[in-house]
């Protein structure tokens, strides 16, 4: 039982000292080699590979019509993606713009300042409960760069008084007053980027950071304030074995953080060019960097972290846990999520957004974004209205995503179906699952196993309508 307060916030319980660690079956090998394909990831449904260029203002009007139907109980998200790096890592896969010439970021301010006056005045009456800062490096931003952005948002946009506003940051860019002066802004959550602690592996991938810098900024931010605290870590990459990649848990464990980002690391060179400078031969291969992965879930599950979701680990005290005990676990464009607010709107160039049932993408490219914005146009390159059979697939592959079962009766009866004979083919190809005891499909639910939790998104993907389409081949990384 969890207490919520009057802004129906959750009020974490204390921890208890007793917990049991949580235990997971793990695949067999030849298992293991039968899913080995390439899948999305399932931060929406339909997947961004479905957007298309004919999406149009009067599409996104009706869904903020839509979302001020009484809009007194709803809440909005805001990302704002801060694309500039000083240096290029090889693993990225994101929309980022290498520079160290600072004065691109308040030419980028000016323009996302546009941007807030095109579009604010559509959610005025909606109030923001978290902002989230991406990239790229958001610390990329000065201090004074980063309070002007912070001041030009909270004019246009009605801030809840408690707020989470969370920043992405490079360690090797960022220091204590760094943290101190964000915290003064309002930031209260930090996701810091460390990846991997091996010397040898941070120079394959031209990311070389002191562990103990980290461990630094990490005791400095408790100090100044911010509630929870969120490292990434990579699994996959080159040069990566057993014994090294323990080191770099043991010292994730000894940071202490709330939450733990695990990310699979995607090799796809041929969609990003930097990727081009990692050899494949330095690559752990699919078994190996399988084991990487369980290696990491044995680790931090038995130090008392939860398994949340497919990839991330929350302290049981941690929000992210409280809501997956729940069953109230979301997942958005930035991963899994303590809250499915009403709406996502994202800022900035390549941001996504996601409002009632459209989803739309800015322009991915700086000089065709700011050309929008001095036409006075909001720079949109494309999206997707969600058809019926969209938003019902959506519900369902989200759910499975956070909570990993359905109750039959409880989705038929929300979107006024029948279950299993809305979904009779797709349940045909769970066959495969079922076989294998990763999933149970019964009369009144489906539910996946703890060996199944490891192979979510091909299992999702027996529900996607749009993986046979040719755009879509090609386009995702592999499962594991």
């Amino acid at each position: 039982m969890y207490i919520r307060d009057v802004h129906n916030t959750i009020i974490p319980p204390k921890p208890t000292t007793n917990k049991q660690p949580q235990t997971l079956d793990f695949l067999e090998k030849a298992v293991l080699q039968k899913y080995n394909v390439s899948g999305p990831r399932y931060t929406s449904y339909p997947t961004a590979v479905s957007f298309h260029p004919d999406i149009s203002t009067n599409d996104i009007d009706d869904a903020n019509n839509n979302l001020l139907v009484d809009a007194s109980s709803k809440q909005l998200s805001l990302y704002v993606h801060i694309p500039f790096c000083n240096t290029l890592c090889y693993y990225c896969g994101c929309n980022k713009i290498v520079t160290r010439q600072q004065d691109k970021a308040d030419r980028y301010i000016e323009y996302l300042e546009k941007e807030i006056d095109l579009v604010a005045n559509s959610y005025e009456k909606l109030v923001v409960a978290d902002l989230h800062l991406g990239g790229g490096t958001p610390n990329f931003l000065s201090v004074e760069q980063l309070s002007r952005l912070i001041a030009s948002l909270k004019q246009a946009f009605n801030f809840a008084n408690d707020a989470q506003l969370s920043i992405e940051i490079d360690p090797r860019t960022a220091d204590q007053h760094y943290l101190k002066a964000a915290a003064k802004l309002g930031f209260n959550r930090l996701s810091i980027g460390l990846q991997d602690t091996d010397k040898r592996v941070q120079r394959k991938i031209n990311r070389t950071q002191s562990t103990l810098h980290i461990a630094n900024l990490i005791k400095a931010a408790r100090m100044f304030g911010y509630k929870s605290i969120n490292v990434d870590v990579i699994y996959g990459l080159p040069m990566q074995t057993h014994e090294t990649f323990s080191n770099t848990l043991n010292a994730v464990k000894n940071m202490d953080p709330e939450r733990i980002s695990l990310f699979s690391y995607a090799h796809m060179p041929n969609m990003f060019a930097a990727q081009r400078k990692i050899k494949n031969e330095w690559l752990p291969s699919s078994e190996e960097k399988f084991a990487l992965f369980t290696l990491a879930i044995n680790v931090l599950t038995q130090s008392g972290y939860d398994f949340i979701g497919m990839d991330h680990f929350a302290k049981p005290s941690d929000e992210l846990s409280v809501v997956q005990r729940e069953k109230l676990l979301h997942r958005n464009f930035q991963g899994y999520s303590t809250q499915g607010r009403s709406a996502l709107l994202g800022l900035g160039v390549s941001s996504i957004s996601s409002i009632d049932k459209v989803y739309f993408q800015n322009e991915k490219h700086l000089n065709d974004y700011y050309a929008a914005l001095d036409k006075n146009n909001r720079p949109i390159a494309k999206g997707v209205v969600l058809s019926t059979d969209d938003q019902i697939r959506r519900d369902l592959i989200l759910q499975l995503m956070c909570n990993f079962e359905i109750d039959k009766q409880a989705f038929s009866e929300k979107h006024n179906i029948d279950f299993n004979y809305y979904f009779k083919q797709s349940l045909s190809t769970l066959e495969t699952f079922v076989n294998d005891a990763l999933v149970s499909n019964d009369d009144d639910k489906l539910t996946i196993h703890s060996k199944g939790r490891l192979l979510v998104r091909n299992i999702c993907m027996s529900f996607d309508q749009y993986l046979s389409q040719p755009m879509h081949q090609m386009r995702y990384s592999s499962v594991i």
